[in-house]
Order: structure tokens, then C-alpha cells, then sequence
């Protein structure tokens, strides 16, 4: 759902005020509508958007180049919605003056979104969308692709055959919601009397206060019931027939037609300019999650590599020192990770700001792992596994603690924030299950340290 001041803003930025309906002009329209397409293909051009991102989101970036089509063809899209039995695709055929869309009397007639363009006036680009009813048998998924249609569509016709449900009503609220302009269209309107149509059109007008606007809530006769005509032949006897009548959607025509002269281009260039900017928030947030993924298993990679090196270096402390190179290692490859390569030399004096800082944290940690360094060399047999699968342990949570303060920097733009480096890592180690992850490395090392001494 977009956010209202958003609107507001691609509102000033494309066109003019959604509440006054006043015309855009046409030079500003078509100089909005050039900078949204520029922001559609700039997105879909992305080279730093990832194979598998593209591939998990290849519907939206599929909707996104439907878009920016519809923008160069100047087209107007218009999702027509209703419960089932109100009369959306004869209504829509009743627009178009054909029969487009598929029309009768069960539930789930209209399965899935169809486009047809408004014959009587393809030069204004008008496109009608069909939708699945609000109350179809298969509900929850069918209302789901029609709100899905209503992101992608320029304007709502929401039909109804008389005063609102509940149901209704709700999916109305949830339509305005969208920020798309609405019209409340009054179907089977030849059932009533013109007084009882005008008190009905009054009624609702009352009930959508807020959310349609008066002038938009029309009355319309999309399929209406057949004329029943007597006729007298030459010898005086009477016969009756019906007369089909023809539909009565002229209002609603020439409302729809108005709409898109003066402000067409104007909804079409802001639907677009929302949908893009939530497609590059999802990829953005799928982007990271990827890096997060790729991330975890690099890191713990190095883990193991060096929770083994340190276990198995039989020359006191000199381990320690080893550990520190594969953790300056560690640190580059993340760094590509993130698209911000380092070099070694960064590399190693990120290394040593985020050890100094741990080191500040939990020196006795630090302190016993080297009395477990130095305690390699004094002893034997299977006391030195163990010894060794200690010291291990802790270089391996060491290098968890170095690989996500790391990454905490690199995720901020190669910056720790205000609060610093200090608190960065103070997070960092406050958020981590130190015991689970020293008795994760502990079996791992062991189980290798075994299997080399089998």
C-alpha cells in the first residue's frame, strides 16, 4: 500500500493535486512520464542486481517492463471490480461494445485478469481489466489477484447492483487505500424507478463519503432486461415479444474518457513510480538477504578452517598469529560480498580495530586462550585433543565475533554509525549465544581432530 505522502509527492512531481482533478499540463505530464520511464529501465538495466534475484522476482520485473510499455503507448489501465453476479464483465463488454469478457451466472466465471482495449477510444490508450469477484468460491485467492491487478491499474470502477454489503464496503475501503481515483458504478440501474434510482445513487453517495467522490458515483445499465413488446397483426390479435435493449453506460463512458484526457498520463507515470519504488525495495531486501546467506556460510567456513589451524599448530602462541591471517582473509572476501572490496592492508587494520575492541570486551577470554596456546606444547595424548578442541572453540567464536562485526561495517556503507566501533561490537557479542557457538565448534574440531589421529 503506498504511502500517502509519497503519492502526495509524485503527485506535485508529475501532475496536479488528486483532489482537485485539475488538468495537467501536457508539457509537464509527458517531461513526469519521461523521468518515470528513465526510472523504469535504469532499474531494469541494473547490472548489481543479481542473477537469482532477477530469476525470484521475475514476474515483477516482467510487470515493471509491461509498465514501462504502457507508459511509451500513453495507455490508461482500469481494473473494473465487484462481488460475483453485479455485472463487471458485462460491463466492461458494455464499454468496449463487444464481447470481450467472459459472462454468467456461476461463481468463478472470471478466473484471471484480461485486458481488451476500449474500442471507442484507442487513441486515449484506455485498457479495461477484468477481475475476479470479491465473494468467488476459491475467495481468498481470486481477492488476492484482483488487489494485485488494482497495483498495476491506473483507476477502479467498483461495480455494485444495489446498496453496499458489508463485504462490499470493505473491499471499497481497501481499494481507496491503494490511492487509485474510484468510481462507484450503480449496475441494473433499469430495475428502478427514477425516483428510486435517484434516492438509491443519493444513499450511496453518503455511505462512500471519503472514499468516492459524488460526481463519481454513476448509475448504469450494463445488460438490461429484455422490453416486452405487444403488437397487434392485421386481424387485430395481439402478440408479445421481447425487445432486447441496449446498454446504458454513457455516463460512465464519457466520465472514464474525461479522466484520461486530463489526467491519463499523470496516474499512469505515478502507479508506476509506486510499484517501481516497491519492486527496488524488494530487491534490495532480497539482495540481502542473499549477501546475509552467502555471508553465514563464508564466515563459517573460516570458522572451521581456523578453529582446525589453531587446534592442530603444535608451536605455542604462534597459532594465535596464523588465526589472525586467515581472519584478515575472511574480511576481503566479505568485503566482495558486499561490493565494497577491501584490500589486505584495510583488511588487516579492520581486523585489528574489531580485535582491540573485543579484546576490551573479554580480555580473560582472550587471556585463557592463550594459556590454552601455550598448554598445546606441554601436553600429551589425548588431553592435548582436548586442549587443542578448546582452543579451536575459541578461535573459532573469535572469528564469528571478527566475521559479523565486519560485516555490521560493510552493511553500513564501510562506516560503524554514530555510536561507533566500540558500541558496534558491544552489539554484536550481546547479540551472539557464545556457550551454543563454543559447543557447535568444540564437536566440530573434535570430530575432525579424531578423524585425522584415526
Amino acid at each position: 500500500m503506498p504511502n500517502d505522502s509519497l503519492w502526495r509527492r509524485l503527485r506535485g512531481w508529475v501532475g496536479s493535486g488528486r483532489t482537485e482533478r485539475a488538468t495537467t499540463p501536457p508539457a509537464r505530464a509527458n517531461a513526469g512520464s519521461a523521468q518515470v520511464a528513465d526510472s523504469l529501465r535504469a532499474l531494469l538495466d541494473d547490472p548489481g542486481i543479481p542473477a537469482s534475484v532477477r530469476s525470484e522476482l521475475a514476474a515483477d520485473f516482467s510487470r515493471v517492463e509491461q509498465m514501462l510499455d504502457k507508459l511509451q503507448r500513453g495507455e490508461l489501465h482500469v481494473a473494473v471490480f465487484g462481488r460475483v453476479s453485479a455485472g463487471k464483465s458485462a460491463l466492461g463488454n458494455a464499454l468496449l461494445g463487444r464481447e470481450a469478457f467472459a459472462v454468467g451466472v456461476l461463481h468463478g466465471t472470471t478466473t484471471d485478469a484480461e485486458h481488451a482495449m476500449l474500442d471507442e477510444a484507442q487513441h486515449d490508450g484506455l485498457v479495461l481489466i477484468d477481475t475476479p469477484g470479491i465473494n468467488e468460491l476459491d475467495g481468498e485467492a481470486r481477492e488476492k489477484l484482483a488487489f494485485e491487478v488494482a497495483e498495476v491499474s491506473d483507476l477502479v470502477i467498483f461495480v455494485c447492483d444495489g446498496d453496499l454489503t458489508r463485504e462490499e464496503l470493505d473491499a471499497l475501503k481497501s481499494l481507496a487505500a491503494t490511492q487509485r481515483p474510484l468510481l462507484l458504478a450503480l449496475n441494473k440501474a433499469d430495475r428502478y424507478g427514477r425516483d428510486e434510482l435517484d434516492g438509491l445513487l443519493e444513499h450511496l453517495r453518503l455511505r462512500v463519503a471519503g472514499l468516492v467522490r459524488a460526481e463519481d458515483v454513476l448509475a448504469v445499465a450494463a445488460h438490461p432486461a429484455p422490453q416486452r413488446v405487444v403488437e397487434v397483426d392485421a386481424r387485430g390479435h395481439e402478440q408479445q415479444r421481447e425487445q432486447a435493449r441496449t446498454p446504458d453506460v454513457a455516463a460512465l463512458r464519457e466520465r472514464l474518457l474525461a479522466i484520461a484526457a486530463r489526467e491519463g498520463k499523470t496516474l499512469s507515470a505515478i502507479n508506476a513510480g509506486l510499484y517501481a519504488g516497491r519492486l527496488t525495495d524488494q530487491v534490495s531486501a532480497r539482495i540481502a538477504e542473499t549477501r546475509k546467506a552467502v555471508a553465514a556460510k563464508l564466515i563459517h567456513h573460516y570458522c572451521i578452517a581456523k578453529g582446525v589451524a589453531v587446534a592442530l599448530n603444535p608451536i605455542p602462541v604462534a597459532d594465535l598469529l596464523a588465526a589472525a591471517g586467515l581472519d584478515a582473509a575472511m574480511v576481503v572476501q566479505l568485503s566482495r560480498v558486499y561490493g565494497l572490496p577491501l584490500t589486505r592492508a584495510e583488511s588487516g587494520r579492520l581486523v585489528a580495530v574489531i580485535s582491540a575492541q573485543l579484546a576490551a570486551l573479554m580480555g580473560a577470554i582472550w587471556g585463557m586462550q592463550l594459556v590454552a596456546s601455550a598448554l598445546k606444547g606441554v601436553s600429551a595424548g589425548l588431553s592435548v585433543v582436548v586442549t587443542a578442541a578448546a582452543q579451536g572453540a575459541l578461535g573459532w567464536y573469535a572469528t564469528v565475533l571478527i566475521g559479523r562485526a565486519a560485516e555490521r561495517y560493510l552493511v553500513g556503507g564501510k562506516s560503524w554509525g554514530e555510536a561507533g566501533a566500540k558500541r558496534a561490537v558491544a552489539d554484536i557479542v550481546a547479540s551472539l549465544d557464545r556457550d551454543s557457538i563454543l559447543r557447535e565448534a568444540r564437536e566440530e574440531i573434535l570430530k575432525r581432530l579424531k578423524s585425522r589421529r584415526g
